[in-house]
Order: structure tokens, then C-alpha cells, then sequence
């Protein structure tokens, strides 16, 4: 295997050895796919094979919803704190493999190294988090006319399907089936086909520290794996992060039965004239992720509405932060930015910006191939940022998944609030001025279910619930309603 660091290749045998050839994780035993088909996952900045991985179907689905139906009486009827010991020895698990995941998902995903051993501590870290939330699952008592008693009780769901997108494999991996868990449901988790090694490597974990059937994990691609999973009838709640067009065939897929959805995002970054520009442009080249996943990533402030009277200063500070970014192979030690994941999501972004140029916009920075030499097979985007954007351009209108940023300039406050809220999308806003008034108001204006006020998205905190309106998605994540929404409530009257 092709690497600029040694430790890659080390990784790579540990984590082989230890899923026993890259196999699938189902009620406790590692398994081939039953077809015996095998998929290729590719390392972006090499473009070149990295493992062969097991290629699920309905028929490896059924197995695992019926390990994790298996296992579910058992798990639900630990107390909350039982159910919290397995899982914080589990987190810390995760925590003792931070590296070693970190640079699977490098390999895997081209994110930086630094970044992505961050995110598998932030997986671990949810776990802690909903491990302490356990006891709030708690019912209620109503009063009754005439005496009695009405209450009402918590009970998990049964088998949840977990399925997850390529930007950041082992912190959803690990993160995202906390709180089903805590709350006592089992799950089978489907990684994304592109990125799926750091989730097989977590099933080693699951394997050393919960009972068996607990979490199942099972690798292919949507159509074949994702669909069965999320129609299956012994699955009773799905919850699915990734694009807002396979959220629609999950919903499609599911039936009757709970869904959650956190999908994309067009996230405006709007700029008033009174801010800190220096501090507005760090916030904006910051928040656009860049160095974190190469602004794959939902929350990245894709449009930045400048008002014009700012707007050619603001420019420079960008500019000049964000040539300062260095595009380099992911897996080295400093590594700040990657290439995006696939052959053909490059290709999906190099035609956004392609469609910038024709309709208009200025390349104000970056828009090719990276040039360095080690760089010149891998999917590597220079930093892009457009100037001279309207409203309804593509670029301006789509969610691009990549490291492309629009700048539009406003004069208007009532237009621009118009056009930044002329969007499918409803994820996140970011709200620059040190004005209260107008941050307040704004903040109640935009249709979007998450803001920042002199903030960007790469700040998310746990307890804050996290989540969106309108083709962004449905429920709310990384806080007590995400735990809550594993359960189902049950009403009991007694008369006496």
C-alpha cells in the first residue's frame, strides 16, 4: 500500500487481522456476505484499491435484524446504569484505538489525520454523554377525575437501523448508536459503501465488550443494503444521516415506523457591516470546513452574504486565510486538508464549478487540481471560493459537498433575508453583527433550525439540539430529544 506515513501500513494489518479479513460483525461472529460478493473501497489520494470488503444484501439484513431481535429481551431489561457500564468500557475502547481509527478513516476517507483522531474521541464522547442522560428516560403521572392513577412509562422500540455517510465513519459509527442503545434498543449499522473500515475495526470492540447481537454491523451498498434495512418489519425505528435524496427513498423504504433524518444543508454566513472583519472572515473560512473534511460536511457555510460597503476587505481576509491552507496526503501527521472521497464525487464537485464559471461567477481563489506532484492521482481540490454570485445560481442553489464557497453581495437587508431564505434546505445559519437587535431578529427570521451569532458551524455542543427544518431533516440530535426519540411511550390507568 502506497503511504507518506509508516503507520498507515501498520493499521491497515492490525485492523485486517483483527476483523478477520475484513469481515461483518453479526450477533457476535464475523461473517462473509452469504452471496460471498466482495466490494472495493479505494484510498482517494492514491486512487487506489485499499481493502476488499464483504457486499451485504437483504438476506445478510435479515440476519442481522434477527441477531439483534435475539439479543434486544435481554439488553432492554438492564437497568439504564447496567446498560451504561457496558457502554463505557466500550467508549473507552474507542478512545484506546483513537489513532488507529483516526488513520483508518484517513485512508479511507482522505480527511486529515489530526482531524479525524478528534473524531473518534468525539464519538467516544457521545457515549459518555448519553450514558448520563439514561435516568431522564422517566414517565409521567396524569390526574384523573373520580381517583385512580395515570402514569405513563418509557420502553425502547426494539431493533433500530443505524445508517451512516462517508464524512466522518468512525464519529457516526461510534457516536450515533449511543443513544439507541442507552435507551435499550439493539442496532444494525450500515456505514457508508465508500468509507466502511473504521465501523468493521468498531466491530472488534463490540465483539471484546457487549453481548452478543447488541450492535451488528453490515457493509454494502444502498439499494442492496441500506433499502432492505430500513423497509425490514422487525426494524421499529431508522434514523439516517446523508443527502436529501436518499432520505427521501429511506422515508419511501420505511413505512410506518419513526424515522429521523439529518440530511444537507445550504448554510448562509450573512455579514453586516458593523462586525470585526478579520474575525468575520476566520469565522467563514472556519466554518466552511476546508481543513476538517474538505467542506463535506452538512454544516459548512456554503454561501456568505456580504454587505457590499465590507465586502472587498472582507474578500482580502478570506482570500488571504484561505491560500494559507495547505492540501497535502491526509495521513501525515500535520495533514490540514485532503481530497474528497470518490472519483466521482470530484468529478460531481469540479461540475459545480465548472457551472460557476458559465453562469457567471469569479474564481477568486483555487476552482482546480491540487498542483503538487505527490498530489496528482489523488481527488485533491485546491480551497475554491466564488465571487460575483447571484441568487439562483447553481452554485449558490445546490449543495456542492465540497470545498467551494459563494460570496453574494447585499445592500438590502429585506432582500437578502429573502434569498437566504429561498432554499430547500434548513439546516444551520450563522449571523454576523454586534448589533443585538438585528441578531436577535435575524435569528428568528431564518428559516433554518440552528444559528449561530458571531459563530460558525464547526462549533456544535452537546445538550444543544442539533437538527432541520424543511428538506434538512426531521428530529434533533446530540441532546436529550435524540435519546428521548428511541423510546416509546406507553399510558396505564389504574382505578381504585
Amino acid at each position: 500500500m502506497k503511504t507518506a506515513n509508516p503507520f498507515a501500513s501498520k493499521v491497515m494489518e492490525m485492523a485486517e487481522r483483527e476483523t478477520h479479513g475484513w469481515k461483518m460483525m453479526i450477533g457476535g461472529k464475523w461473517v462473509e456476505a452469504r452471496s460471498s460478493k466482495r466490494a472495493v473501497t479505494f484510498n482517494p489520494a492514491y486512487d487506489q484499491p485499499l481493502a476488499e470488503v464483504p457486499a451485504a444484501n437483504a438476506e445478510d439484513v435479515a440476519d442481522a435484524v434477527a441477531a439483534a431481535k435475539a439479543a434486544f429481551p435481554a439488553w432492554s431489561r438492564l437497568h439504564v446504569d447496567e446498560r451504561a457500564k457496558y457502554l463505557q468500557r466500550f467508549a473507552d475502547g474507542i478512545r484506546a484505538w483513537a489513532r488507529e481509527f483516526g488513520m483508518l478513516d484517513t485512508l479511507d476517507s482522505g480527511n486529515p489525520l489530526p482531524a479525524m483522531i478528534d473524531d473518534a474521541n468525539k464519538g467516544a464522547g457521545l457515549h459518555d454523554y448519553f450514558c448520563g442522560l439514561g435516568m431522564e428516560m422517566k414517565g409521567r403521572t396524569i390526574p384523573t377525575p373520580g381517583g385512580g392513577l395515570n402514569y405513563t412509562r418509557q420502553f425502547p422500540f426494539g431493533v433500530v437501523g443505524r445508517i451512516i455517510p462517508f464524512n466522518h465513519p468512525i464519529s457516526f459509527a461510534a457516536g450515533k448508536i449511543a443513544p439507541p442503545l442507552v435507551a435499550g434498543n439493539t442496532v444494525v449499522l450500515k456505514p457508508a459503501e465508500q468509507t466502511p473500515l473504521s465501523a468493521m475495526l468498531l466491530g472488534r470492540l463490540v465483539e471484546e465488550h457487549l453481548p452478543p447481537g447488541v450492535v451488528n454491523i453490515v457493509v454494502g451498498d444502498g439499494p442492496n443494503c441500506g433499502a432492505p434495512l430500513a423497509s425490514h418489519r422487525d426494524v421499529r425505528r431508522v434514523a439516517f444521516t446523508g443527502s436529501v435524496e436518499v432520505g427521501r427513498s429511506i422515508l419511501a423504504s420505511a413505512g410506518i415506523k419513526p424515522v429521523s433524518l439529518e440530511l444537507g444543508g445550504k448554510n448562509p454566513l450573512i455579514v453586516f457591516p458593523d462586525v470585526d472583519i478579520e474575525k468575520a472572515a476566520a469565522a467563514a473560512v472556519s466554518g466552511m470546513n476546508f481543513t476538517r473534511s474538505q467542506g463535506q460536511s452538512c454544516g459548512s457555510n456554503s454561501r456568505v452574504f456580504v454587505h457590499a460597503k465590507i465586502h472587498d476587505a472582507f474578500m482580502e481576509a478570506v482570500l488571504t486565510l484561505a491560500s494559507k491552507i495547505k492540501v497535502s496526503l491526509p495521513e501525515l501527521e500535520n495533514a490540514q486538508m485532503g481530497p474528497v472521497v470518490t472519483r466521482r464525487h470530484y468529478d460531481r464537485v469540479m461540475g459545480y464549478i465548472e457551472s460557476g464559471r458559465k453562469e457567471g461567477a469569479s474564481i477568486a481563489l483555487g476552482g482546480t487540481h491540487s498542483a503538487a506532484a505527490e498530489l496528482k492521482s489523488g481527488y485533491f481540490i485546491d480551497p475554491t471560493v466564488f465571487t460575483g454570485v447571484k441568487h439562483g445560481m447553481t452554485i449558490e442553489r445546490e449543495e456542492i459537498f465540497g470545498p467551494v464557497m459563494s460570496v453574494v453581495q447585499w445592500t438590502d437587508e429585506a432582500t437578502m433575508l429573502e434569498e437566504v431564505n429561498d432554499s430547500e434546505f434548513g439546516l444551520c445559519a450563522n449571523i454576523w453583527t454586534n448589533d443585538i437587535s438585528t441578531a436577535m431578529r435575524f435569528a428568528d427570521d431564518i428559516e433554518c433550525a440552528y444559528v449561530w451569532i458571531n459563530g460558525h458551524g464547526n462549533k456544535r455542543f452537546k445538550g444543544a439540539p442539533f437538527g432541520g427544518m424543511k428538506s434538512s431533516g426531521l428530529g434533533k440530535e446530540h441532546s436529550l430529544d435524540e435519546l428521548l426519540s428511541f423510546v416509546q411511550e406507553k399510558n396505564v390507568n389504574v382505578r381504585y
